[in-house]
């Protein structure tokens, strides 16, 4: 471990932050914990030597790590929550990480902000879902503009993934992962609407996914996702289909940002827009499968 980083304080122990932060108890650093739910915050320190001093002390951490759902949920915590308490505790020099899947734009602004504070934030979102959360192997894509700062976060994330990428400057981290989603979105979409129309053809659709597995339709949605949630019916991938749907809109908004026309990731994003409002945010993502199911020409 660096001795420079020996207090951290974790935000957020959803499905996601609960193993994350579970990881870094294991990896021996004084953690420190704040939640939405106190009593999930009550039962995380229970299970693992941890503690919940609240935002104020929470601040005085080495680093802070933020996993919320969206960037709004960051930055009403480190600046809103608790009459600013965070930000009015804060050090000079403290290292936010913001793991959330946040907005690109959103989080070059908010380390402007912060670095008028004296406070460097990078963003280093996360890919793997809770299975890959639980074993510490999640990948994890870096994005900063204080080369230092990021070199001291890399042992805390290290406890987290074994996969680490450099992506550039403030917000790169986020825009890769939410550009990595995009096209994740795009192949269930389309290995769904595939599937749908072989069973309705009278194909097999355990055969045309074996099919597809040895030709140049494969991917790691046909190999791995058709054929453990959706053929099975399990529909258990542990990632919510309306987080899925919130980093494909992510991705068609940093596309206007730049001013590229990308219809495809429009006709996606609304793809999944509409499956969320159909069956729900909490719903697995594969559940889109259920929501196409029934989609009928006119």
């Amino acid at each position: 471990m660096n001795d420079s980083v020996k207090k951290v304080g974790f935000i957020g122990i959803g499905n996601m932050g609960w193993p994350m932060a579970g990881n870094l108890v294991k990896a021996g650093f004084e953690v420190a914990v704040h939640d939405v739910d106190p009593e999930r915050t009550r039962r995380f320190c229970a299970e693992h030597t941890a503690t919940a001093p609240g935002l104020a002390m929470l601040a005085r951490s080495d680093v802070v790590v933020t996993m919320l759902p969206d960037g709004h949920g960051v930055r009403k915590v480190l600046i809103e929550a608790e009459q600013g308490s965070f930000l009015d505790n804060a050090g000079f020099g403290l290292l936010i990480i913001d793991m959330s899947s946040s907005e690109p734009t959103g989080t070059r602004e908010l380390g402007r902000l912060l670095h008028e504070k004296g406070i460097v934030l990078i963003d280093a979102p996360v890919s793997g879902a809770v299975p890959r959360a639980t074993t510490g192997t999640l990948t994890i894509m870096i994005g900063g503009d204080d080369p230092v700062g990021i070199e001291r976060a890399r042992v805390v994330l290290q406890a987290m993934g074994n996969r680490l990428f450099e992506t550039g400057g403030s917000g790169t981290g986020h825009a890769a992962k939410a550009l990595n989603n995009f096209l994740g979105a795009t192949s269930f979409a389309a290995a769904s609407e595939a599937v749908l129309i072989a069973q309705r053809f009278g194909l097999d659709p355990a055969t045309l996914v074996d099919i597809l597995n040895v030709s140049t339709g494969k991917s790691f949605i046909s190999e791995v996702v058709m054929k453990e949630h959706v053929l099975d019916g399990k529909f258990a991938s542990g990632f919510k289909l309306g987080l899925l749907a919130k980093d494909v809109k992510i991705a068609e908004g940093l596309g206007r940002a730049v001013g590229l026309d990308a219809p495809l990731l429009r006709l996606v994003s609304d793809r999944w827009a509409r499956a969320c409002e159909q069956i729900g945010f909490d719903a697995d993502n594969t559940e889109a499968f259920q929501s196409w199911q029934d989609n009928l020409t006119e």
